[in-house]
């Protein structure tokens, strides 16, 4: 009885921990997206959140341990907002246009406060050798790839014409997106995200081929 007891107590202390650990995650993650992930502190989060510096400390053991946290929550949510809703359609070019579509509503919707989480700490650590900056790039490579899979697709389904570099195109796709990511911030200007669809719908549009004729 007593073992039990102890055990549901302790199991407790740990789902009321992950909880809090959540909580400080998801407040960095929107102000790292503004002020960078150098601009993450202890002290900083503990003011955001109303916690105390050695209740928040006991959570991450360094900085460099919670900017990594950070851009795991941010990998999780980006999952989520963008990658996911698009696997949900057709493969081939149903899907590439669903994920440029969540894309746009993502950057759209500022999901972070200071927009594409990544575009800004990419741009934040390109110059900065070590594990933060090897992380991030990671996971762009990531993306990268995947926009570059989903494309091949559309290549051996033949719904694009047989001369689509896909790794290029995926390149010229993510530029386009980051791109307006950063007019929008700047700008803060609805008619970029109108101009960012034009020119991605009328880049694929030169790819597409006709479906063939049923029957």
């Amino acid at each position: 009885m007593t073992q039990s007891i102890t055990t549901t107590t302790s199991r407790r202390r740990t789902t009321h921990g992950q909880q809090t650990r959540q909580t400080i995650l998801k407040v960095a993650v929107d102000v790292a997206s503004i002020e960078g992930l150098e601009g993450l502190s202890i002290g900083r989060l503990a003011s955001e959140l109303g916690m105390s510096k050695s209740g928040l400390f006991a959570h991450f053991g360094s900085k460099e341990e919670l900017q990594l946290a950070v851009i795991d929550t941010a990998r999780e949510i980006f999952a989520a907002e963008v990658i996911q809703p698009a696997y949900s359609a057709q493969p081939g070019i149903a899907r590439l246009e669903a994920l440029m579509t969540a894309w746009l509503s993502y950057g759209e919707r500022k999901v972070f406060r200071g927009g594409c989480f990544f575009a800004a700490v990419a741009v934040e650590f390109d110059s900065r050798p070590g594990v933060v900056r090897d992380r991030i790039a990671e996971l762009i490579q990531q993306w990268l790839e995947t926009v570059s899979q989903i494309i091949q697709e559309a290549k051996d389904l033949g719904e694009v014409t047989p001369d689509v570099d896909a790794a290029q195109l995926a390149f010229e796709l993510h530029t386009t997106l980051w791109g307006a990511n950063g007019l929008l911030q700047l700008l803060n200007n609805e008619q970029i995200v109108t101009q960012t669809k034009t020119a991605i719908t009328q880049r694929l549009q030169r790819i597409k081929l006709p479906k063939p004729l049923e029957g």
